[in-house]
């Protein structure tokens, strides 16, 4: 009779239910709604970044503005030196949840076209960004 070594099951080898928290990237420079759309350039240039998490007076975020949304805007015919990242945000969100799995922030983000929708907290303060590959 041979005896049989047993080895403890690898973690990795169960289906492990990956939550957005433990794949998303730091919310990167995060703004005031206030700020104009020349400033928000400049600043997305010395970070360079391509997006930023843009929040209210009260630190709470509003929603997310890349470059290219940016750079559309300053090119626009309506476009006045007076516009402030508030103006061109619609509402707030769409955001997702630190809690909810990969698989659904995925098929949310597919569903809805979303590039990289910020992750907030239960007060909608920013904690990071999800990027997840497409």
């Amino acid at each position: 009779m041979t005896l049989a070594q047993m080895q403890p099951r690898s973690e990795s080898a169960a289906p492990v239910h990956r939550t957005v928290a433990d794949t998303m990237d730091s919310a990167g420079p995060q703004v005031c709604d206030d700020m104009t759309i020349e400033v928000a350039l400049s600043v997305m240039d010395s970070a360079r970044t391509e997006h930023l998490v843009v929040c209210d007076n009260d630190d709470l975020c509003t929603g997310r503005v890349t470059q290219a949304q940016l750079t559309a805007v300053r090119d626009s015919s309506a476009y006045t030196d007076r516009v402030q990242l508030r103006d061109m945000l619609d509402n707030r969100g769409p955001f997702t949840s630190p809690v909810i799995t990969i698989a659904e922030a995925q098929h949310a983000m597919r569903g809805r076209r979303l590039g990289a929708p910020p992750v907030v907290d239960e007060q909608g303060s920013a904690l990071g960004v999800l990027a997840l590959a497409h």
